[in-house]
């Protein structure tokens, strides 16, 4: 079976997550989708880069998540989201998906 790169799965996070929550009108399903994709790149960070490389990208995770909306107000939604959300592939494919 191939492997998705948690890359993907991260940014999909964070983009899915805004998009759920913008077309539905409902936060918390947003925050659903935000936190189902973080715990599987989480896990998926763990077991291809180790706990102290999983920590860092999950707190980076966190970090892009909050710092999108002070962005948004300064660059618009979307693009904040797909900037944070490019950040955060770029650190998870550097840290855990490089070797694969």
């Amino acid at each position: 079976m191939a492997r998705v790169p948690s890359a993907l799965v991260a940014a999909s996070g964070l983009v899915g997550g805004y998009g759920v929550a913008r077309w539905t009108k409902k936060r918390q399903l947003g925050g659903v989708v935000l936190a189902v994709a973080g715990a599987a790149a989480a896990q998926q960070w763990r077991e291809r880069a180790g706990g102290r490389a999983a920590g860092a990208l999950s707190a980076a995770y966190v970090a892009a998540f909050a710092g999108s909306h002070p962005l948004a107000k300064k660059v618009g939604a979307w693009p904040a989201v797909f900037g944070v959300a490019g950040a955060v592939a770029l650190a998870s494919w550097a840290v855990a998906d490089r070797q694969a």
